[in-house]
């Protein structure tokens, strides 16, 4: 693998996820999982990510919440609609890209996504709060 990509992809993960979420998830890995984890930062966040282009962190933000949300992978969406607020998307634009989603998707997936980002930005005002 690339060791400067990775590293790309770390520095991306981090201002994206926030440090403490990445820092915890590679101290978890252990022989079974290691290489995936550098996988996912390499080619996830270095070579998607870290692309040169017209798509802003923020673009990549939305596009998976609708994407994560479609496919139902729950604890995922949680994950990136954290990522979302901090690449400088509003509630609003979330509220209307999972309007978006059930168009497309389904209503049984954008009512599972309104519910789990309700959840997110229920703890993102408690921790601003607290």
């Amino acid at each position: 693998m690339n060791d400067d990509t990775y590293e790309k992809g770390l520095a991306i993960r981090k201002e994206v996820l926030g440090e403490t979420y990445v820092n915890a998830s590679l101290a978890k890995a252990d022989d079974f999982n290691a290489d995936f984890q550098r996988l996912v930062t390499e080619y996830c966040w270095g070579a998607g990510w870290g692309r040169e282009g017209p798509l802003s962190r923020r673009d990549r933000s939305l596009m998976n919440i609708v994407l994560l949300g479609a496919l139902n992978r729950g604890e995922e969406f949680k994950l990136h609609v954290r990522g979302a607020l901090r690449n400088g998307v509003t509630r609003e634009e979330i509220r209307e890209a999972l309007i978006h989603l059930s168009i497309y998707a389904g209503i049984p997936a954008g009512v599972e996504g309104f519910r789990l980002a309700r959840q997110v930005l229920a703890e993102v005002d408690a921790e601003a709060a607290g």
